[in-house]
């Protein structure tokens, strides 16, 4: 069985050790520079060792790995330069994903399973307003509220509002205007295409690790192109799906080969105005998951883009041309270098701003798990096709998927949005009925005045006993939590960046 990943060659091939994968890595350079190639080779390269693999397409050059490639003149001259092994033009197996359910398979979430840290990032909520989304999603669990979509969450919120006086008690200040904006903040999700996202069926991360009937691993690629147009959106959602990913999979420890390797693309737009309580969480995250079989590889223009402390779990890294015009510059390309193992004398800052296209410095985790010494190499050329996956390729692969009929129609189910609306309902129907109460109550009140001392006793006993009834929410939340526990049947518990846990 083959142990290795060969990715390129200089003075001597760069080999990735299959099970050091999953000790994480780096892909940077500056653009232009052939990190797209790199990208497709190792994912090429992985998907015929039986691993699986997610990326996203955010350029749209990277879905075209589903056709075989074309010999021209200039791959067929580094193919005669660097000799690869089996090397021919071929296709890899994929599953296009796409959260708006345009350009693949629908990909979607539920609002209670991304959370209320990651929900409080996407909608750049301040410190006050993440501490109301925390109020009302505990609400909701306590009261095992479902919620689904974003009109479940305006629900919720609504919810909480009206009843702020009540829960202030328990939970502190909840102020109406922090409340608006998280609603003004839903309604432009919204418009981005939040009611697409969020919704049922919720995909199932499992299905992203599968294989074909030859054994090759299939290549899940999320098609980013709209989606990154929203930065924030973009990161978070794949922010999600690492989250699930290391919450749902089984401790494994180190195997021969990881389950999956994950590579998040642009890497440097999920640190940006981060706070500092999620980045330490997402560091987490990158230091725990490598013991679930998932391999997490960054892929950006500047190594400094990410912190320190994620950088430093980063084992493996393959480094392309760097450009420095500017004192600054300058000093972060040395900075670079010095991260490297190197022989002294090599100057590889100087090495960083020559390096040809489709060239790179790589270093890579020996068999015992240390850095190798830097090398200087080019990187083989892809066997899968160069550019735009053809239109009628990628219907064709989205039809045939399993997947899309397992995804394409979305459920709407019974959820806090029909469920407080129930309530509503049974408050308007009990607010009218005590008001045509109150009305006899005052027509009988003057009546009693002309009648005799037992009547007035027995009107009194009549209202003791109306007012020993349990209120409408006391009620509701009886019947609710007898029909809802049924189904959820089980206490509601959250992981590290507050999705649900399985």
């Amino acid at each position: 069985m083959r142990q290795e990943l060969v990715i390129g060659k200089g003075d001597k091939p760069a080999i990735i050790h299959l099970d050091k994968l999953n000790r994480h890595g780096l892909i940077a350079g500056a653009t232009g520079t052939g990190k797209t190639v790199t990208l497709k080779v190792i994912a090429e390269q992985l998907s015929k060792a039986g691993i699986p693999v997610f990326l996203a397409d955010v350029k749209g050059d990277l879905a075209s790995i589903a056709e075989p490639g074309e010999l021209s003149g200039k791959i067929m001259e580094r193919v005669t330069k660097l000799q690869p092994e089996d090397f021919e033009p071929r296709a890899y197996p994929v599953e296009l994903l796409d959260i708006f359910g345009s350009n693949g398979v629908p990909v979607r979430t539920t609002i209670s399973d991304m959370g209320p840290i990651l929900l409080s990032r996407l909608l750049g909520l301040n410190e006050t307003q993440e501490g109301i989304m925390n109020i009302a999603f505990k609400v909701a669990d306590e009261k095992q509220l479902l919620l689904i979509d974003i009109k479940d969450l305006r629900a919720i919120l609504n919810f909480v509002g009206d009843n702020a006086t009540e829960l202030r008690r328990e939970y502190g200040n909840i102020s109406k205007q922090s409340i608006g904006a998280i609603l003004r903040g839903l309604l432009v999700i919204e418009e981005q295409g939040g009611d697409l996202f969020f919704g049922e069926p919720m995909f199932d991360i499992q299905d992203l690790l599968k294989t074909d009937a030859a054994g090759r691993g299939y290549v899940n690629i999320l098609m980013a192109n709209r989606l990154f147009m929203s930065p924030k959106l973009y990161s978070t959602f794949l922010l999600w799906f690492l989250s699930e990913l290391y919450e749902q999979l089984p401790e494994v420890g180190d195997l021969e080969k990881p389950k999956l390797v994950f590579f998040f693309d642009e890497a440097h737009v999920l640190f940006q105005d981060v706070p500092d309580v999620l980045e330490e969480k997402i560091e987490l995250i990158v230091r725990l998951i490598r013991s679930k079989g998932v391999g997490v590889y960054f892929v950006t223009q500047n190594p400094t883009d990410l912190p320190n402390a994620i950088l430093s779990q980063l084992g493996n890294k393959i480094q392309h041309a760097l450009r420095a015009f500017t004192p600054k510059e300058q000093r972060t390309v040395k900075a670079v270098a010095e991260t490297f193992r190197q022989l002294d004398g090599e100057e590889l800052d100087k090495k960083l701003m020559e390096l040809k296209v489709g060239e790179a410095l790589v270093s890579f985790l020996d068999p015992e798990g240390i850095p190798g010494y830097v090398q200087q190499v080019m990187i083989y050329p892809p066997e899968s096709k160069m550019g735009i996956l053809d239109p009628l390729v990628k219907e064709e692969k989205i039809n045939r998927s399993l997947l899309y009929y397992k995804y394409s129609e979305e459920i709407d189910r019974e959820s806090s949005y029909e469920q407080l609306q129930r309530l509503s309902e049974i408050k308007a129907i009990e607010l009218e009925e005590n008001e045509e109460l109150a009305a006899r109550d005052k027509e009988k009140a003057e009546q009693l005045k002309q009648h005799k001392k037992e009547r007035q006793k027995e009107q009194t006993q009549q209202k003791w006993s109306s007012s020993s009834r349990d209120s409408t929410m006391d009620r509701f939340t009886k019947n609710l939590m007898s029909q809802v526990g049924r189904e959820v049947g089980r206490v509601i518990s959250r992981g590290i960046l507050g999705i649900l846990k399985k």
